[in-house]
């Protein structure tokens, strides 16, 4: 990545930075940078912002991306079900939206039913595709971001090759990576993974997945493939994980699992308001995680159940990779005031104290938008230098 590409980074995730503060991010030396900056600054890509508040010395002038700059990102955020799309600029507004579509990623039609969903956002607003730098795709399973594939699924389904694809139909640069990676990042750039070198980053959603920050980088492993936190054997249970194995933390340290002993609870004649909810909310995790917002006790106890295996499984973690700080974050965060206490007592009672004691466990403050911010930084990441072409 050349020198302009990421002062443009810097800029997006942090919005307004002096030269100084450049610098020292980049390890460059100031004319270079200052060079740099006059070259954005004549091609009007970035804009002066003033001067930053007065510290004691000499106030320094504050630069950000333009305003003028009228660039689109699109990222496409795909869970097990549901697939929600944004347009956004690059001031990380989003613009247009369509969430919580509808699609089940075992569908044999469910990648021309997310290209379909794609160009009718596109479409319905009239969006100029030149403005789009690119459209980042993230998704659960096997991403080979190398390859642009998603090795969960066979070679012959759509769904495998989304990325190619979408770049074929709409003729825009995509990129694909796994949805806890992108979580990953977005707790890096902008939540509580800012501050900490060593992060790891739980995504709970319908499944329970893991990014790994080590050294302010993400470790995808040898094959990409790091991280596969849900496929630990830690299960209690019998249960048949999707993976086609059994004992895997998954089945019971997931939001799927808890709306499964729920229904089944609900089934066998206990009360819950989550029966009542699901008439109205497609979405059966905002319906659990609202049931349990109002208080429901069965709601509440199949949550707590499935805290208290997360906790468990990040005692192993914990023991391997010794980090700053664990960050509960995915959709699952939003009841992180239920989980919290039964990770704890989890890593309380499996991890050695030593080790415990160090790592701070953090609920995040992003919930549900980790993905979309975290795809959306996948795309700056590779397409930033569109702005500098288009």
């Amino acid at each position: 990545m050349e020198l302009k590409e990421k002062i443009l980074v810097h800029l997006y995730y942090l919005k307004e930075l002096c030269i100084a503060e450049l610098c020292k991010s980049l390890a460059k030396s100031t004319p270079i940078v200052t060079k740099a900056i006059n070259e954005l600054l004549d091609q009007h890509i970035i804009a002066d912002k003033g001067l930053a508040a007065s510290t004691g010395g000499r106030r320094a002038a504050l630069y950000a991306l333009n305003d003028e700059v009228d660039q689109l990102i699109v990222s496409i955020s795909i869970d097990q079900f549901y697939t929600s799309i944004h347009i956004c600029n690059l001031r990380q507004e989003i613009l247009y939206e369509q969430v919580d579509i509808l699609i089940d990623l075992n569908e044999s039609a469910a990648g021309p039913k997310i290209i379909e969903a794609l160009k009718m956002l596109i479409n319905s607003h009239n969006v100029n595709k030149t403005k789009i730098i690119g459209i980042g795709i993230s998704m659960p399973g096997f991403v080979n971001t190398t390859l642009g594939v998603n090795d969960s699924f066979a070679d012959h389904e759509p769904i495998h090759h989304l990325k190619d694809l979408i770049e074929k139909e709409l003729n825009i640069p995509t990129i694909i990576d796994n949805d806890s990676r992108c979580v990953a990042w977005a707790e890096k750039e902008f939540g509580g993974g800012v501050d900490s070198t060593h992060t790891l980053v739980i995504n709970l959603n319908w499944g329970v997945g893991l990014g790994i920050i080590i050294n302010g980088e993400i470790f995808t492993g040898a094959t990409g493939f790091a991280g596969e936190f849900s496929h630990i054997p830690l299960s209690n249970t019998n249960s048949l994980c999707s993976c086609g194995k059994r004992g895997c933390l998954e089945v019971e340290a997931s939001l799927k699992s808890a709306i499964e002993q729920t229904e089944i609870a609900i089934q066998q004649g206990e009360y819950s308001i989550y029966s009542t909810l699901i008439k109205t909310m497609s979405n059966k995790n905002n319906a659990l995680i609202e049931a349990a917002k109002i208080g429901d006790q069965l709601v509440i106890y199949n949550i707590g159940k499935i805290g208290f295996m997360i906790g468990k499984g990040i005692s192993t973690l914990l023991h391997i990779l010794n980090p700053n700080k664990v960050i509960i974050s995915g959709r699952g965060a939003e009841i992180g005031n239920i989980l919290g206490p039964q990770i704890q007592n989890a890593i309380n009672e499996f991890s050695i104290p030593r080790i415990a004691k160090m790592t701070e466990i953090e609920i995040s403050g992003l919930h549900k938008t980790a993905q979309q911010k975290g795809t959306a930084a996948l795309v700056v990441e590779h397409y930033i230098n569109r702005i500098l072409t288009n």
